[in-house]
Formats: C-alpha cells, structure tokens, sequence
C-alpha cells in the first residue's frame, strides 16, 4: 500500500489501526524497505535458564517431591525454588519460579482435593444406593 501511495488514513481503516502508526510504519519503510517492517526479536533481559536448565528442572519435578527429601508429594513455589537451586545452581523469585512453571514448562495450578484417610469408598456407594432411597422417601 505504501508502494502504491495509499494515504496513511485509508490504510489505518484498512488494517484496522490508528493513523498514528501508519505514519511511524511508513518512516520507517522509507528508510529501511519492507524488511525493516518485518518483526523483530523480543529485546530484554535473556531468561536465567535456558532450555538445557529447564529440561534439567522438568526432569527433577517429575521425580516428585518426596525424592527431593519433602515430607509430603506436595510442590510449592518455595519447593520448587529450592530444586531450581539445587538442580541448577541458579537462584529464582517466586515470581519468577510460577512464570517457569507456567510459561515455559506448561504446568498449572493444581490444588490436592481434601479427603479424610478413612474415607471408604465402596461403603459411600452402598449408603447412597440403599439408605439414601430409605431416607428420602420419608416414613
């Protein structure tokens, strides 16, 4: 469209944004062509870990918690630090461990449900197939 000395008006209502881009687009299409338009890398700080390190903690959280000496097969955020430490010698925030375990391994939020030990499943079947029917219909 710039080739073709469209206004920047009617490509902003083309593509759908302000005129105000197109004109920062279009600067820099003069200086550097249709490859200075294409789409860079994101700048920034590099991550901490890279894939090699976060295949190494992946491997480690798989084991389980128990394996790496916690009493309970339980992760926290804290736990998870520990090992990052451990495991890579690099030390995370715990910001930093949830974005590692949502970002780049995938994981999510998982809550343990709240069962009491003595919980008999076979036994809530019976009850819910027999006493219940019973109850529900009244005397």
């Amino acid at each position: 469209m710039f080739e073709d000395s469209v206004s920047n008006a009617e490509i902003a209502r083309a593509v759908g944004v302000c005129a105000e881009s197109v004109r920062r687009w279009r600067r820099v299409w003069e200086q550097g062509g249709a490859s200075a338009l294409r789409r860079r890398a994101a700048t920034g700080r590099p991550p901490k870990l890279d894939d090699t390190r976060v295949e190494m903690v992946r491997a480690a959280l798989e084991q389980g918690a128990q394996a790496h000496g916690f009493e309970a097969d339980l992760w926290t955020l804290e736990r998870v630090g520990a090992v990052v430490t451990r495991t890579t010698g690099v030390v995370l925030s715990r910001a930093s461990v949830w974005r590692l375990l949502t970002g780049r391994l995938g994981w999510s939020l998982q809550r343990p449900e709240r069962r009491a030990v003595e919980r008999d499943e076979s036994e809530i079947a019976r009850w819910i197939a027999h006493e219940w029917p019973r109850i529900e219909k009244g005397p």
